[in-house]
């Protein structure tokens, strides 16, 4: 059997509402092309406001209402996340500043919208205040998409 190749973090700030729902997507991604032996998916937040809660109920809904299932718990960015992963992937401009101050990391570090060029947008915007958790399920599903063409394009997968 193959051993897990390339590990893959999504980053939000409290681990409940975007990220949360990127790694669901992401892994319902992964599990479709037949890929979860190879590719490993976790999410955390830059802040611990959340540490322990469950997704987001929206959150959940979204992803409950595409088929995915979803019973992380939030948890909070480390130091030692940022040699562990391959590929960590920040929701928004904020996100990604937070965790370049972190120190130096031996992963991919970007946005999440970054692979996916062909939206007008690079940040998926949080919902927890305002709503639009369908508009940030399109656009971490955009991401997602070109995140996993990108990673089998250089993991030969």
């Amino acid at each position: 059997m193959e051993t897990t190749s390339c590990s893959v973090l999504f980053v939000c700030a409290g681990n409940i509402c975007r990220s949360p729902m990127a790694e669901g997507v992401f892994q319902k991604l992964v599990n479709e092309a037949g890929l979860s032996d190879q590719i490993s998916v976790d999410s955390a937040g830059t802040t611990s406001y959340h540490v322990g809660d469950r997704a987001h109920i929206d959150t959940q809904r979204m992803l409950e209402k595409n088929g995915i299932s979803y019973d992380g718990r939030a948890r909070v960015l480390t130091r030692a996340d940022l040699q562990a992963f391959d590929y960590i992937l920040a929701m928004d401009n904020d996100n990604l500043a937070d965790i370049r101050s972190m120190g130096k990391s031996t992963a991919t570090v970007a946005r999440l919208l970054d692979y996916a060029p062909e939206l007008s947008t690079r940040e998926v915007p949080d919902p927890y205040y305002n709503g639009g958790f369908e508009h940030v399920y399109d656009l971490v599903l955009g991401g997602s998409k070109g995140l996993l063409a990108q990673i089998r394009l250089e993991k030969d997968l």
